[in-house]
C-alpha cells in the first residue's frame, strides 16, 4: 500500500568547471536511463531518521559510521548538525545516536546501553531480517556460512549475532576451501547488497562441497540490490559506456559497474558527481547507460544527466525493468503520530 510522499529541498551539488564538449559520433547520441536506480525503502527510511532526530531533539545528533555510504548524503546531514563516529564509545553518555541502515552487532547495542545513550535503531529491515535468521540458525546449532565482504559493516553485524556459528566467505573462490564442522547441518545467508549472480555462483560451489547445505527461509539480497542489477543488465546491452553514480564504499554501486561490464557494456565507471564524467570517455560513444546505487539522491543523477546533454546527449530513453512503492516504517523512538510512521521521497 503507498503513501503520500514527503518532498524534501533538493541539496546543491559540485558543478563542474569546464562543460563537457559535443563531439560528433556516427550515430545519434542517446542515454538509457536504468529504472528503478537511486534510494531504496531502508536508505530513505535512515536518511530521514538522522532528519527527523536533528528535528526533534536538536543538533548534535550522533551516527554511529556512515548513515549510508554515499560521500553526499553524509555531507549534507553532517551540515544539518550530525556528527559521525566510528565506534559509540566517542559518543557523549546520555546522548543521542543513531545505528545505521548496514546494522549492528549484540556488542555495539549493549555498549550504547552501558553509556547511557539514547540509542534510535535505523538498521534496514531487510537487514535485520537477516540478523534473526542468524541467531535462529545458531540456536538450532547449525554452522552458518555468510557470503559477504570480510570488513563491511553489515556483515560485521550479522556475525556479531552468533560469532561461534558463522563463517565468512568472501568470494566464490572461497567456497572450495571454506570448512566446516558438520556438513549435514551448514546453511548459507547473504549480506544483501552482492551481486546476485557471484552470490549464486558461490552457493553452487558451496553445494557441490556441501550437498546437504540449506538454504535460508527466503532471499537474503534486497529487492532494491536485485531490481537495479536487472535494469543495469537490460541497458548495458546497448550502451557503450554506462556511468554509475555512488561512492566507493557502496557496494550494491560496485557491484553495479561490474555487473554492467559482464553484460555489454563497452565501459563502466563509477562517480560520486557529474563534475568527475571525463571526456575521454565520450570519445566515439553514441549510447551512455546510466544508473545509481541505492544510497544515492536522484539530484545526483539529474546532475549527470544535465552534463550529458550539454554534450550532445539529449534523447533519454528509461529503461524500466520493476516498479517499487515499497516503504518502511520508521524507527519506534521516532514515531510520535500517525503521520509519521512511514517516511518517504519520490523514487524512480
Amino acid at each position: 500500500m503507498s503513501t503520500p510522499a514527503v518532498h524534501m529541498p533538493m541539496p546543491r551539488v559540485p558543478r563542474r568547471r569546464e562543460r563537457l564538449q559535443d563531439i560528433p559520433v556516427d550515430r545519434p547520441k542517446r542515454v538509457l536511463l536504468a529504472a528503478p536506480r537511486g534510494y531504496c525503502a531502508g536508505v530513505d527510511r535512515a536518511v530521514i531518521a538522522v532528519e527527523k532526530a536533528l528535528e526533534r531533539f536538536g543538533a548534535p545528533v550522533y551516527v554511529r559510521k556512515q548513515i549510508v555510504h554515499n560521500i553526499h548524503v553524509v555531507t549534507e546531514l553532517e551540515q544539518k548538525g550530525a556528527i559521525f563516529v566510528d565506534e559509540v564509545d566517542e559518543v557523549p553518555e546520555g546522548a543521542h545516536v543513531v545505528f545505521s541502515a548496514h546494522g549492528v552487532s549484540p556488542a555495539v547495542v549493549q555498549s550504547a546501553a552501558d553509556r547511557q545513550l539514547q540509542a534510535i535503531d535505523a538498521t534496514c529491515p531487510l537487514v535485520t531480517k537477516v540478523h534473526r535468521e542468524a541467531v535462529r540458525f545458531a540456536r538450532d546449532e547449525f554452522e552458518i556460512l555468510l557470503i559477504g565482504h570480510l570488513g563491511h559493516e553489515e556483515v560485521e553485524g550479522t556475525a556479531g549475532e552468533a560469532p561461534e556459528h558463522i563463517t565468512i566467505v568472501n568470494s566464490p573462490e572461497e567456497a572450495d576451501t571454506v570448512e566446516v564442522r558438520d556438513p549435514s547441518r551448514v546453511v548459507w545467508l547473504s549480506q544483501t547488497t552482492l551481486s546476485v549472480d557471484e552470490t549464486m555462483e558461490t552457493v553452487r560451489r558451496l553445494r557441490e562441497r556441501f550437498p546437504e547445505l540449506q538454504d535460508p527461509p527466503s532471499d537474503d539480497i534486497c529487492y532494491a540490490t536485485q531490481n537495479r542489477q536487472v535494469a543495469i543488465k537490460k541497458v548495458a546491452q546497448g550502451a557503450d559506456l554506462v556511468i554509475v553514480v555512488g561512492s566507493a564504499n557502496s557496494s550494491n554501486s560496485v557491484r553495479l559497474v561490474e555487473v554492467a561490464l559482464e553484460y555489454g557494456a563497452k565501459a563502466a565507471y563509477r562517480v560520486d558527481y557529474a563534475d568527475e564524467i571525463r571526456q575521454e570517455w565520450l570519445e566515439g560513444v553514441a549510447s551512455v547507460g546510466v544508473t545509481s546505487g541505492a544510497s544515492v539522491p536522484e539530484v545526483l543523477v539529474q546532475q549527470v544527466l544535465e552534463d550529458l546533454a550539454a554534450a550532445g546527449f539529449r534523447d533519454v530513453e528509461e529503461v524500466r525493468t520493476a516498479e517499487e512503492d515499497l516503504m518502511f516504517s520508521l524507527p519506534k523512538e521516532l514515531r510520535q503520530s500517525t503521520g509519521e510512521h512511514r517516511g518517504g521521497r519520490v523514487r524512480a
